[in-house]
């Protein structure tokens, strides 16, 4: 039988780990750039958009939520895309997750907010980190601060919930979820109370989500047609707080 409270433990750690990872190395140089667009989905839609030569951003839909993913926008798909690769840790509680996996309940998925995440860009580095995915789930030491190191000098993204639409669920929140939900209060959302063919659950659903999503652009990468490009300090700690940014439009 499973610890049930070592799991929880080793899940919040992830958690933690995760986020003193996306901010790690906080003053290496950026680009100076960033795609920024809006979207909207229900829930079992997906939402997608190519959003620089041979990127294409995709929020794919699940059965409980949607997961961030960052794909070529022109090869087929592999085991694993840009996002989900640097972004640590595997197969755990994740940025990428905005769903009622992993005992989130609907209103925890939305109050994680923002997400950030990073995104690979460089095919090499994707290979690297592709090889070195075994023994980083694995728990080998050496492979594991080998990937930390090629994760904290990829680009960064954010995806700023704007509103959203749940059922939230009855359940009393989860630990791991109480480590990183806590801006709720702060994110536009509206509470389905009219709904008669969904019944209380203990997680709940998010129903509709409208987001915005801010991606750092590697040096000599344009921007999409119609994608609106952000002029950023070459310094700035996190994408997605900066003061007032020029905006471009190609």
């Amino acid at each position: 039988m499973r610890d049930r409270g070592g799991m929880k433990k080793l899940i919040v750690l992830g958690v933690v780990s995760c986020a003193s990872l996306v901010h790690a190395q906080a003053g290496k140089t950026r680009s100076c750039r960033r795609a920024v667009f809006e979207g909207d989905v229900r829930a079992g839609e997906g939402f997608e958009r190519v959003y620089a030569r041979g990127l294409k951003f995709y929020l794919e839909p699940l059965r409980s939520g949607w997961i961030v993913r960052v794909l070529a926008a022109d090869e087929p798909r592999g085991a694993h895309d840009d996002a989900g690769l640097a972004t640590p840790p595997y197969n755990s509680v994740s940025p990428l997750l905005i769903s009622t996996d992993w005992s989130f309940r609907a209103q925890d998925a939305v109050g994680w907010n923002p997400r950030r995440f990073r995104y690979v860009a460089d095919k090499k580095v994707f290979r690297r980190l592709d090889g070195l995915y075994a023994g980083v789930v694995a728990g080998d030491a050496a492979r594991s601060a080998e990937a930390a190191e090629l994760v904290s000098e990829q680009p960064e993204g954010v995806l700023t919930i704007l509103d959203a639409r749940i059922v939230p669920g009855i359940a009393d929140q989860a630990q791991m979820a109480a480590v990183v939900a806590s801006h709720l209060a702060t994110t536009p959302h509206s509470v389905d109370q009219s709904s008669e063919l969904i019944s209380p659950s203990p997680l709940g659903v998010v129903e509709e989500l409208r987001f915005r999503v801010e991606l750092d652009l590697p040096a000599g990468v344009e921007v999409a047609k119609g994608v609106h490009a952000e002029k950023i300090s070459c310094h700035e700690p996190t994408a997605g707080i900066s003061p007032a940014s020029q905006k471009t439009t190609r």
